[in-house]
């Protein structure tokens, strides 16, 4: 199994960016996704997750409102879309799959036994 984010960038405070994250060797239709991040100095924490089938999503409150976490299984993708940036939300960020199949939307990290190699956003000021 690879995922593979991308679509990270730089952008002003107030802008938007849409990462995707590219599933292969796994169809992912049976598996919750999440996005992560990860500033400089600081954890990994949790940004969004959406469940299996799509209809259970979870927001971290730093994002709720301004992020949107969706998911296309035919075409084996999820992106997450990122509205209103801020200085704050610059980070590494990554996609990742739960394991246990038809699972929901889990917080923790350890709860994700497949990572993508992560996609940096920066937001300036």
């Amino acid at each position: 199994v690879q995922l593979q984010a991308s679509g990270g960038g730089l952008v002003q405070a107030g802008g938007s960016l849409r990462l995707s994250c590219l599933v292969s060797r796994r169809t992912i239709n049976m598996y919750a996704m999440g996005w992560f991040r990860q500033a400089p100095g600081k954890e990994r924490e949790f940004v969004a997750g959406i469940s299996w089938s799509g209809r259970g999503t979870v927001y971290a409150e730093s994002v709720k409102g301004r992020f949107i976490i969706s998911r296309d299984n035919a075409n084996n993708t999820g992106w997450l879309q990122m509205n209103s940036l801020r200085p704050e939300d610059t980070a590494v960020y990554y996609c990742a799959s739960r394991g246990l199949r038809f699972s929901s939307v889990e917080i923790s990290a350890g709860s994700y036994d497949t990572w993508g190699q992560g996609t940096l956003v920066t937001v300036s000021s």
